[in-house]
């Protein structure tokens, strides 16, 4: 869910040290194996950041980190706009100097698994939310700590939907493919336009799209067996239930979009533009989108996300759930870093989750969804609260967090290409079937 933040993320070029003074150390600040002389019982981690925009607030929960704890120094390093951290982290490596700490995404953990440590006897593995560890878990062991919990659905503006529907809107009442299409009836009857869809790749192929796969089944076993049934190429797409049923939302979605004449000249900086200024009703995106709509809207304010129907039946699964998944995990380095480094790192990772000031830094400061249970603060937020709340009530549908690298680029270009009706659905399903056979 982060590959986008790349694109539309403007990266710090210099990392900074938190508090570098207090510890009176000159070490290089590339990687793990910067520290202290051995016995001055002072030490020095890293953290490689790919989620460059909270690296602000990471370097100053590293300087609070170091307040209280005052024999550990805490850098914050940052993946370079336009780098994977798998790339970067692989760079790091092969220099012989990674970091103590390593922000990955979800389908990266498993690449590093032979470098980095078994985290599965530390206190806040039994405070998780349910399936957070699923998808960095292998032979028993957990080898991540679930930093962020991102979710994405149809995000709403609720001044505009309450005066399409005259009164206060109930999101609850969007179980089904035709009440979604009611409701942009109703929002252009208002005079807004009813939806934006932003054509970038990653948004089709990496969030849209997916959800064919993960609304196969509830039990992710199926879903599991559902796609190693792609790769083996038994799946017909064209007579899938769930596909179809997407795509007959999609197919909505293309009717009322804003920019239908022009579906793919649109860019995501509109997208939050549109919608924060209520001249559109709708936008397909995820809560990592915050800060640019709130920066168009200064009065309202006031959001939250409906699913992505998949049928006309409100039982069926996907209907009432969004979509929402960790998204971003750290992983400690156990090939250069020593044990006071470890030590160290998994410290930061109690004070995270344990401690107040770390809670703050996650949930007030970073504006972070926690992958934890005990973490009570409330989102400050509306799409952050709007997430919290489908976790509460167990409408969650988990997100496909570990699809291979290249999906959002080929299966993207692939939902572009339908976007622009440039191809029909037989085509695209095709074409995705094609895809998956390539995968090993």
């Amino acid at each position: 869910m982060n590959w986008f933040k790349r694109l539309s993320w403007t990266a710090l070029t210099v990392s900074l040290a938190a508090s570098l003074a207090a510890c009176g150390s000159s070490d290089s600040k590339s990687g793990a194996s910067a520290s202290p002389a051995s016995g001055s019982g002072k030490v020095k981690i890293t953290l490689l950041n790919s989620k460059g925009e909270i690296q602000t607030q990471l370097e100053d929960a590293a300087k609070s980190f170091h307040e209280d704890n005052p024999d550990i120094t805490l850098e914050i390093q940052l993946v370079p706009a336009g780098s994977s951290p798998f790339e970067k982290a692989s760079t790091l490596y092969a220099s012989g100097n990674p970091p103590t700490m390593i922000m990955l995404d979800t389908g990266d953990v498993a690449k590093f698994k032979d470098r980095i440590l078994d985290l599965t006897d530390e206190k806040w593995n039994k405070d998780a939310i349910a399936n957070a560890l699923d998808l960095t878990s292998f032979d028993g062991k957990n080898y991540a700590f679930p930093l962020a919990v991102e979710g994405y659905g149809f995000i709403y503006n609720k001044a505009v939907v309450d005066k399409a529907v005259g009164g206060t809107f109930d999101p609850s009442t969007i179980t089904t493919t035709t009440a979604l299409e009611e409701l942009f009836k109703k929002v252009e009857a208002s005079g807004k336009k009813a939806l934006i869809i932003s054509p970038m790749d990653w948004s089709l192929g990496a969030h849209y799209l997916p959800l064919a796969y993960a609304g196969q089944s509830k039990d992710t076993a199926q879903v599991n067996k559902f796609v190693a049934s792609l790769k083996a190429g038994s799946v017909d797409l064209s007579a899938n239930k769930v596909f179809n049923g997407l795509m007959d939302t999609f197919d909505v979605m293309m009717k009322y979009n804003m920019d239908k004449a022009s579906p793919l000249s649109t860019t995501y900086e509109k997208g939050p533009e549109v919608l924060g200024k209520g001249q559109v009703g709708l936008w397909f995106m995820g809560n990592w989108a915050w800060p640019q709509l709130s920066g168009f809207d200064t009065a309202n304010k006031q959001y939250g996300f409906l699913p992505v129907p998949v049928s006309n039946n409100p039982d069926d699964y996907g209907n009432t759930q969004i979509s929402a998944a960790v998204s971003k995990r750290i992983v400690v380095d156990k090939q250069k870093s020593t044990p006071e480094q470890q030590a160290a790192a998994k410290k930061f990772l109690d004070w995270i989750v344990y401690q107040q000031k770390g809670q703050d830094f996650l949930v007030n400061k970073a504006n972070i969804v926690p992958a934890f249970k005990n973490i009570t603060l409330p989102a400050p937020d509306p799409l952050g609260k709007s997430i919290q709340d489908y976790l509460a009530k167990g409408k969650v549908q988990p997100s496909m967090s570990d699809l291979p690298a290249d999906h959002w680029a080929k299966v993207g270009a692939s939902m572009q290409k339908y976007l622009s009706k440039a191809g029909d659905r037989a085509t695209l399903a095709k074409e995705i079937q094609d895809y998956w056979k390539t995968v090993k």
